[in-house]
């Protein structure tokens, strides 16, 4: 079950439909299992479909070629530097496709099965626990004051009173330079009410606008 199908001396026109055939479903299945968890583009679906196919057939081609294969690595190389970063979990995917695409090509349709197999239990399960995931209570927080303030300090003793911990992660300026936007990373305590953090705020910061939000969770790229 786990050998490989395709036999570079003699490759028949079955064995190689056969891996074709299988790289598709699984490229279509994995897609599948994608979107239903994620929004994304219907590019990005089709093209998570279709890669495992295509990376089986060009692996198909240069089996057993060295001078071919270098020349592949170059083109891919060309695609990835020439291609816009994605999230974590997209660039998963597609290496995933590619490990399918990789496996079939090399006639491996079995070992391309059980990793997929493998892999569908494995992704819905973490996504369905809370695994990962950044602390309910943790917050941004976002506040203007004018320029005339000094920010340094200026709300440390309202965050010890609210927050089991604050850190000041940006400052800039805005408006032409009349106000600064401070934004801090929080966690607020577990009986705070935070209409009384920001209505201690704005006794501090003039009643400019304060923004108080969670974490944004899709942010990370590798």
């Amino acid at each position: 079950m786990l050998d490989s199908l395709i036999d570079t001396a003699n490759m028949t026109l079955g064995a190689v439909l056969i891996c074709f055939g299988s790289a598709l479903i699984m490229g279509v299945l994995a897609s599948f299992v994608y979107t239903r968890k994620n929004a994304c583009s219907r590019s990005l679906a089709v093209t998570l479909a279709l890669l495992p196919m295509v990376s089986a057939a060009i692996i198909l081609v240069v089996n057993g070629n060295l001078g071919a294969g270098i020349a592949v690595a170059g083109a891919f190389s060309l695609v990835r530097f020439r291609s816009a970063q994605g999230s974590a979990y997209e660039i998963l995917s597609v290496f995933l496709a590619m490990a399918i695409g990789l496996c079939c090509g090399a006639g491996y349709v079995g070992i391309a099965a059980v990793v997929l197999l493998l892999y569908i239990p494995a992704v819905l399960l973490l996504i369905a626990v809370p695994f990962g995931n950044t602390a309910r209570s943790e917050r941004t927080l976002r506040i203007t004051i004018p320029e005339a303030l000094d920010y340094e300090g200026l709300f440390d003793d309202v965050l010890a009173r609210y927050t089991a911990s604050a850190s000041l992660e940006s400052v800039r300026t805005a408006e032409m330079g009349s106000v600064y936007r401070l934004e801090y990373r929080i966690t607020l305590k577990g009986d705070v009410v935070q209409r009384a953090m920001l209505d201690a705020i704005r006794t501090r910061n003039g009643n400019l606008e304060v923004l108080c939000g969670r974490v944004p969770e899709k942010h990370e790229t590798i």
